[in-house]
């Protein structure tokens, strides 16, 4: 993302939540302003040098006009309201500056096709539990309002090495699994422990999991 821009005096990223994409940003900037509308978010946010945390609307962020060199949003464009949230990045984006805004969609087990084969199970059974905001991650921020001359950039791939007990605490993390839970009653998780444990093989094993980044990027001005 730094690679995007000449200047790196100041990057603001926008819905920080834990930090995690500001804290990697300050090694390429001088400064970086990470912003939250939650103060829970903020409060528990990691401390990391170079990085201020301000707890601000994305739509409202309270930075200068013509001050910022690159603009990120992590895992968090779909909660704003799109339409004011560029206008606050037209606003306050630096002449040469950069915005780049990515998500990441349903992880992939490349190899083992009987444990993608339960994990798409396990999905399509909470899948209507998802918040509709989510629905604009499944198209892969294809139809995202987005007015900015479009920046070309490669593909960019997560990868994890993960045992089935850690795969699954990740997969009980998901907002739809506990939607699902408190609206029906029952424990995905549970439901499906055993066909995830007999595709799996060795539990302990570690196996590779990947998330195709949907990323896009643009020239502010």
């Amino acid at each position: 993302m730094a690679a995007l821009v000449g200047r790196h005096t100041l990057c603001w990223d926008a819905g920080t939540g834990s930090g995690q994409a500001a804290c990697g940003l300050a090694d390429h900037f001088a400064e970086v302003v990470a912003t939250d509308a939650s103060a829970e978010q903020i409060a528990h946010a990691t401390p990391c040098e170079g990085v201020s945390y301000r707890v601000a609307p994305a739509e409202d962020p309270g930075l200068d006009d013509a001050s910022v060199d690159l603009v990120t949003a992590g895992q968090a464009v779909h909660w704003f309201d799109p339409k004011r949230f560029f206008e606050s990045v037209s606003r306050v984006g630096a002449p040469g500056g950069a915005v780049a805004v990515w998500a990441y969609d349903l992880f992939q087990i490349p190899e083992s096709a009987a444990v993608e084969e339960v994990f798409h199970a396990f999905h399509a059974s909470v899948e209507a539990h998802w918040p509709p905001e989510r629905a604009l991650v499944a198209r892969r921020y294809a139809d995202l309002f987005f007015p900015f001359e479009e920046i070309p950039v490669p593909p960019v791939t997560m990868t994890a090495e993960w045992s089935l007990e850690r795969t699954l605490g990740y997969l009980s993390t998901w907002s739809a699994l506990k939607r699902c839970s408190k609206e029906t009653g029952r424990d995905p998780i549970a439901d499906f422990e055993a066909a995830f444990a007999a595709a799996w093989g060795d539990p302990a094993d570690s196996k590779t999991i990947t998330w195709p980044l949907i990323l896009r990027a643009g020239r502010i001005a």
